[in-house]
């Protein structure tokens, strides 16, 4: 089997003058030219031969022949049609890589789990589009996709969002979402150099690892995330403020307050102060209320 050559800034350069290759900044395209980078990103992500790796925006398969080396099928979506020429060029050695050219936001994972892991848990590993981390991350979460792991390069504050706690500027929705899932762990700092086109912002490797069981106990899943969403689109006010201008809830003022002192909190508290635990156990309280 060949070995990965991408990773070498010369490789890439000639593979983008072949092609004529043009950056679509709406596609938040940034490629990888590091090979220390792309090493400890495969090390990270635990990758085995026995592994299904779901690989999102391969971009011209920089890493993509790293993950085929190590695993034994990747799965990429890539969705900028143009490049796809470019990966049956750059994957041409590699027999267990299949590219899919979709939005991964618009792409059944599950079916393709199911499909070409017999719904075993996949392994995520990408470069993540700066622009919409967020939105993938949690629809890899939400929807059920049997993950085991995520190890992601996002933008070194998105990767700080997610491992904070209560009470730091970073720390909000993201953090207490992804939290709920999973465990974060930032496994690597990469500088602006390490990428064709420079982005602006430093970025960093995060590898989130799936709990088998979520780590607090809660009744109704979308009501905590509802109180989540509620406490920090409105971060000056007050956690009783929030709920009752959210309009999510049909609780009165006094409702909520009873609610508050049941759960031993005071009524001036703000969401940022407040521990998943603390959520879990508030909508908990939520949830009995009115029900």
């Amino acid at each position: 089997m060949a070995r990965p050559y991408l990773g070498n800034p010369k490789y890439t350069i000639e593979v983008l003058q072949k092609y004529h290759f043009v950056f679509q900044k709406r596609f938040g395209q940034n490629f990888l030219i590091d090979e220390h980078v792309l090493e400890k990103i495969i090390e990270s992500s635990g990758i085995t031969k026995d592994d299904f790796i779901l690989e999102i925006g391969p971009g011209i398969g920089t890493m993509t022949q790293y993950l085929a080396e190590a695993a034994r099928e990747v799965a990429a979506v890539e969705i900028d049609s143009s490049l796809i020429p470019i990966l049956k060029d750059t994957l041409k050695d590699w027999d267990n890589v299949s590219v899919i050219n979709n939005d991964i936001l618009k792409t059944d994972i599950k079916r393709i789990a199911d499909e070409k892991n017999g719904g075993k848990p996949v392994k995520v590993v990408a470069n993540l589009p700066y622009y919409i981390t967020t939105p993938i991350i949690m629809g890899l979460f939400e929807k059920n996709v049997p993950v085991d792991s995520i190890t992601v390069m996002v933008q070194k504050e998105v990767a700080d969002r997610m491992q904070v706690g209560p009470g730091t500027k970073d720390y909000g929705a993201l953090s207490l979402a992804v939290q709920y899932y999973a465990k974060p762990e930032i496994v690597a700092n990469v500088p602006p150099n390490c990428f064709m086109p420079r982005p602006k912002v430093g970025s960093a490797v995060i590898k989130l690892t799936r709990y088998e069981k979520p780590p607090v106990d809660v009744k109704d899943e979308g009501l905590m995330f509802r109180l989540i969403r509620a406490s920090f689109n409105q971060r000056r006010k007050t956690l009783v403020n929030g709920i009752r201008n959210s309009g999510d809830f049909s609780l009165s003022k006094e409702e909520i307050e009873d609610v508050f002192n049941r759960c031993d909190l005071p009524l001036n508290i703000r969401g940022e102060a407040l521990t998943l635990e603390q959520f879990a156990m508030l909508a908990n309280c939520i949830y009995d209320e009115k029900n």
